[in-house]
This record gives structure tokens, sequence and C-alpha cells, in this order.
């Protein structure tokens, strides 16, 4: 379960030189979600992806360090979107026209892997979020933002009080949506600023939308809440031995804690 909550969680990036396989691929019961998208060069080629032709030859062409193409996200799109793994090969005529003949280019993909079967709830500022699970399965947390979004929230509408319409976003959202909620059957949580902080400008509305699923797993129990968990600090990976359910959930929550704070 760890690894699994683990890889979902993670921001996944991928690069692929001319005339190289790009491969993509996620975990058991998730599928590839197209954060970002690049293909072109816009670094040195001694940086990144040497070029294939033997120096002489390259010293005749001046290398272009400011090309892109605007469909290399569509093409990720197309390709990759929705699946568990993709692969293919990488060069210029994949993404329409050559922006920049005789200079060698590369991809970089960003993509993280999206439960399968998801839920997703959204409070108003000041209402009470809560979620739930069936018996013997527990909460995953995928995504949480607390905040307000250009496209706004058809629960939440937005009530124009003369404010601009400015996206914010909360930068610890998910961080809190973890330590509350992951591995445990069922939590709540107010959508408040007392909880969340508050990324806005004062005045504007704001709600707390969050994206879980629910896992089957009978061997995961809650933290015992009476004693904070911790890490020792005379402690190694290599020396971490299971000495009880109750410690091993700890141990996972202050490690996916630091995971999303981190990222």
């Amino acid at each position: 379960f760890a690894g699994y909550i683990s890889q979902v969680l993670k921001n996944y990036t991928d690069h692929a030189c001319d005339g190289e396989y790009v491969s993509l691929r996620c975990p058991h019961r998730t599928t590839i979600s197209i954060q970002s998208s690049f293909y072109g060069r816009i670094v040195p080629s001694h940086q990144l992806c040497p070029s294939r032709y033997p120096h002489s030859y390259a010293t005749l062409i001046k290398e272009d360090v400011a090309c892109s193409v605007g469909t290399s996200l569509q093409k990720m799109l197309d390709e990759c979107q929705d699946r568990r793994s993709c692969q293919f090969l990488v060069n210029s005529r994949l993404f329409g026209t050559d922006p920049c003949p005789g200079t060698g280019k590369y991809l970089l993909v960003w993509y993280k892997c999206r439960p399968n079967e998801y839920k997703s709830k959204v409070a108003c500022e000041d209402d009470k979020l809560r979620l739930s699970c069936k018996k013997s399965m527990v909460i995953a947390i995928y995504s949480a933002i607390f905040g307000r979004t250009q496209g706004g929230s058809l629960e939440c509408p937005y009530q124009n009080l003369g404010m601009p319409m400015i996206e914010c976003q909360s930068a610890t959202a998910l961080q809190l949506m973890i330590k509350r909620c992951h591995g445990k059957r069922s939590c709540s949580i107010y959508a408040s600023t007392y909880e969340f902080g508050d990324p806005c400008y004062p005045g504007i509305q704001k709600h707390l939308n969050v994206i879980y699923t629910c896992d089957n797993t009978p061997l995961l129990l809650p933290v015992d809440e009476t004693e904070p968990p911790g890490l020792s600090s005379s402690s190694s990976s290599s020396s971490m031995e299971p000495v009880g359910v109750g410690t091993e959930m700890a141990l996972l929550s202050n490690i996916l804690a630091a995971y999303a704070f981190i990222t």
C-alpha cells in the first residue's frame, strides 16, 4: 500500500532524444495523466542529447537553442493519456513540421498516475468536508486544492463583489489532507482559512476540492493518535523492521507528509 500511494502521489518526468523510444508506465489500477510536455531544444547539445552527427559536420550548422513545437502536449495526450503504459519513437515527423532542421531535439514529459476509480468532493468555504469508505477500505488522497481556480466550482458559484477573478491555491492543502485522512475509513475537515491559511486576497471566496480513492487494504489500520507519529533519528531504512501495524502506519504517514511537502 505504501508503494502504491507513493507512486500515485509522485510526479513523474521522462525524456528521450531524437531516435530514442520514450516509455511511460504507471502501476496497477492507475492510468497516465499527462501534465505537461516539451519537444525541441532549449539547452546546448553538450548538456542534453548530444548531436548524432560527426563533430566536423555539427560545427557547420548553427545549433538552435530556442526551438520548440506547439503540438507536443496534444501529441502526448493522443498517445498516452488514460493508458497504463505507452511507448513510441521520438522524431520530428511525429510532431509535424520540423521547427529547426539540422538541430537534434528531445522530448520532455511530465505526468502523474491517476487511480482508475476515484471520487471527487467539494466543500465551499467554512463548510465541512466529509470523506468515507466502505468497511475494510481506507482513504487514499490523490489531490487536494483549497482556494479559487479559474474554472470556479459549480457547487460554490463565485459571487462577484468587485474582486478580480484570480486563481489562488494553498500550497499545503495536499499535505494537510494526507495528514488528516490518509489510511482512515472516514474523516472530516472544515474548508476554512483556519485550517489551510488564506492563499487569496481578502474577500475572495474559496472552496476545497479533494480527489481520493478507497483502497481495499484490510491490514492497514488507523494511526493511534494518542501518540504523535515520529521517526527515530537513530533508525535507518535498512534497519526498519515491522513492529506492528500502528507503527508502520505512523511511519508511512510521516513519509507521505514529508513527500507532499517536498513536492
